[in-house]
């Protein structure tokens, strides 16, 4: 494209040069013939006077030879006959002119242009006393008749010149303004077709250039979306599996000893082992996004008490005390049900994946104007480094586990505008606290005065009903 551009614009400029410079050339060879040529009549009209007055060869000669053009042998006066029928005209000068020319001057009764070796004469009929036509003959020279067209035409030249490679110029530059962002823009799709996820274009260049990169940023954008949507599922539907296997794993450990119990125990590990590669494999590369807004509210007080009769039946099992706290009256939270669940899921399934059978857990729920904290705290041996376990894709601190369990808890408390911390629970072990906001506006990490209280009241709550 900036190739054709560039010719395009070459054979335009050219025709433009050629269609003004050639007529403007001649204009001014021409021109410069006719001004040569009127000022060979005025300096032939200089003579008039004279031969108005006299006739006299002596006076003319004198007359003649005082001018320039005379006195250059450039000048010539041819008189009729004077005398009786039958005698000669007089002739002044240097003669160039043939007869021929001076018949045709003397029967048109005009002044005329004959061309002469070297040049041009100007034939000029003037009166003379004698009532008849004399002829006045001035020769100008080839290089008076051309004089200033050679620089004319040298200038044109330079200007059409300048013209051409000025356009050229030009169209290069528009052409690059407009092949770069059209490069740009394929160099970007090759690279989002390679898997580059995160290829964008500068919106650049003409309009519809623009409107191409914005519609290919839009188009990236939403592939990026829609391939960590599906990631976030894969790896949310394989979390949500651990609830299901640690029930089996439990389940299977009580078989006691045996070659089907054995079976049984190694069949459980496997698919827990299976499960974890499929999480990882759905995290790889994934690529950050932004929180959705939860679908709709629920009653957090109703699921944590669903959840707790589900799991406080496997912790009778393992001889673990349970007590749950701040669940009598209903609480609205601005999460999706099932985001709770998988969260409290997650959260209560680490408890027992992470602690020693008969190690107790607790979880409380804590109504504030704006915002609602969950506690869920163990008393095990703790997360040595919270930062780590937090970090998305690496819970730091315990063997085995993908991270994503903290990581699906973090995302639902950030979609309300909330956060979650990890720190040290009065039960001795892990206290997992998941603030959820209940505006939606407040930034993660912020507290209002209320929210403070029930925080605080949860920790003095925590230590009164300590296990």
């Amino acid at each position: 494209m900036r190739w054709a551009l560039v010719k395009v614009s070459l054979a335009v400029t050219a025709m433009v040069v050629v269609a003004f410079a050639v007529p403007l050339g001649l204009v001014v060879k021409e021109m410069a013939r006719d001004r040569a040529f009127s000022n060979a009549e005025r300096r032939a009209a200089g003579l008039a006077p004279v031969l108005a007055i006299t006739a006299d060869r002596e006076q003319l000669d004198r007359a003649v030879a005082t001018t320039d053009d005379g006195a250059e042998g450039r000048l010539a006066v041819h008189l009729p006959p004077l005398g009786a029928p039958g005698t000669e005209g007089v002739e002044i000068g240097t003669r160039r002119a043939t007869d021929e020319s001076l018949a045709t001057t003397r029967a048109l009764g005009r002044a005329t242009i004959a061309e002469v070796p070297g040049g041009s004469v100007l034939l000029q009929p003037t009166a003379v006393s004698s009532g008849q036509v004399a002829i006045v003959e001035l020769f100008v020279p080839e290089g008076e008749v051309t004089n200033g067209v050679a620089t004319a035409w040298l200038v044109l030249a330079v200007v059409g010149v300048a013209l051409i490679v000025g356009s050229v110029a030009v169209a290069d530059r528009l052409g690059v303004r407009m092949v770069e962002p059209a490069q740009r823009l394929a160099r970007a799709a090759h690279q989002l077709g390679e898997g580059r996820l995160g290829a964008r274009v500068p919106e650049e260049g003409p309009p519809e250039l623009k409107s191409a990169a914005t519609a290919f940023n839009s188009m990236a954008d939403q592939v990026v979306q829609l391939l960590a949507n599906e990631r976030e599922l894969a790896a949310d539907l394989s979390h949500r599996l651990r609830t299901p296997l640690t029930v089996l794993r439990l389940n299977a450990a009580s078989l006691g000893s045996g070659p089907a119990a054995e079976q049984t125990r190694a069949a459980v590990e496997q698919l827990e082992r299976e499960v974890d590669t499929i999480i990882r494999t759905a995290r790889e590369a994934k690529p950050q996004t932004q929180p959705s807004a939860p679908l709709a509210g629920c009653d957090a007080s109703e699921v944590v008490r669903e959840r707790m009769d589900f799991w406080s039946a496997l912790a009778e099992d393992e001889d673990r005390k349970v007590r749950v706290a701040g669940i009598e009256r209903p609480v609205r939270i601005p999460v999706a049900r099932p985001e709770l669940v998988a969260a409290l899921d997650a959260l209560l399934g680490n408890v027992f994946r992470h602690t020693g059978v008969g190690t107790a857990f607790s979880v409380d729920v804590h109504n504030g104007d704006d915002a609602v904290i969950i506690l869920v705290s163990d008393a095990g041996s703790g997360i040595a480094d919270p930062a780590a376990a937090l970090a998305r894709g690496n819970s730091g601190g315990r063997d085995g586990s993908t991270g994503l369990g903290l990581d699906i808890v973090r995302r639902m408390a950030e979609s309300t505008g909330g956060d979650v911390r990890i720190g040290h629970s009065v039960l001795g072990g892990t206290e997992v606290r998941i603030w959820i906001a209940l505006d939606g506006r407040r930034p993660a990490g912020a507290r209002g005065r209320r929210g403070r209280r029930a925080e605080s009241g949860a920790g003095r709550r925590g230590r009164r009903q300590k296990v």
